[in-house]
């Protein structure tokens, strides 16, 4: 671990960057301290700039300090799950929503988070460590929860029509009521992303598998009762579905919408089972 092998000595600012003690390095460009070990110049570099207190003048070593610190009270304050704390992470879930949809994923901040709620970045640390934890955290939750819907209506013991109908009609409604979350990951791609998330991008391609699933296991149904027409390969179909409700991300905004996300997955539901239903 890079905490077990940094050392920490007390270096005037201006010492030169290139000078050296026994193997140690000082780095003229941090505040007070500097680091002793060169394999821990990059480290102690990255956390004056992830941290906020980084302009305060303290010493690498108090800062990494103060960031355990926080990470503790962090965990404290989830495990007590008070209902301020929840209040308050849901505030800032909406804040970084909006943050990510108007610069982007890659765009955006814990910064502009804070900025967005009017609070010092400090404060945000105390609720979430950053920005990828958040926005994987808020996404997960509601993918989870698409995933599950869409495994018990095609559990269920309705008609094949029935189930497609509710199938797409619970999938939009759910792109209107998260939006634009399920957009912004459409937009940008987020399914492959860097090595420190592949657990969490491998869970999300396991729930999109299994919304997939469901779709096609309802159009199979229906072909194998003659209750849909066998227009080609279910997999082709159900991704045509998928793709009809997720180019909505190209139009639909549902604070200047004349209708709901409710009302396009209807409309959607019945021009896709026209098309599966009746011969032309």
């Amino acid at each position: 671990m890079v905490y077990a092998r940094c050392q920490f000595a007390p270096v005037l600012p201006s010492a030169a960057a290139t000078s050296t003690d026994g193997g140690h390095k000082a780095i003229s460009t941090l505040p007070v301290n500097a680091i002793v070990d060169n394999s821990c110049v990059r480290f102690a570099s990255r956390l004056l700039i992830l941290y906020p207190w980084r302009d305060e003048g303290l010493p690498v070593g108090a800062a990494i300090a103060m960031t355990s610190g926080i990470k503790r009270r962090r965990s404290a304050a989830k495990e007590d799950a008070s209902a301020s704390y929840h209040t308050r992470r849901k505030e800032i879930a909406e804040a970084a929503v909006r943050v990510f949809n108007q610069l982007g994923f890659a765009g955006a901040s814990l910064s502009a988070v804070a900025a967005e709620l009017n609070i010092d970045r400090a404060t945000l640390y105390y609720y979430i460590g950053s920005k990828e934890e958040l926005f994987d955290e808020i996404l997960r939750e509601v993918i989870e929860n698409n995933a599950a819907i869409a495994s018990r209506i095609e559990a269920s013991k309705m008609t094949p029509r029935r189930k497609m109908r509710d199938m797409i009609i619970a999938l939009m409604s759910s792109y209107g009521a998260s939006y634009p979350l399920i957009y912004i990951y459409i937009r940008e791609n987020l399914s492959h992303v860097s090595d420190t998330r592949s657990q969490w991008s491998k869970h999300m391609r396991k729930l999109n598998h299994q919304i997939e699933d469901a779709i096609i296991a309802i159009i199979e149904e229906g072909y194998r009762d003659k209750s849909f027409r066998n227009v080609g390969s279910s997999k082709v179909v159900a991704y045509g579905i998928l793709g009809i409700i997720g180019w909505t991300h190209r139009w639909f905004r549902p604070d200047t919408s004349d209708v709901s996300a409710e009302e396009i997955g209807k409309t959607y539901a019945e021009l896709i089972l026209s098309g599966l239903e009746t011969g032309y």
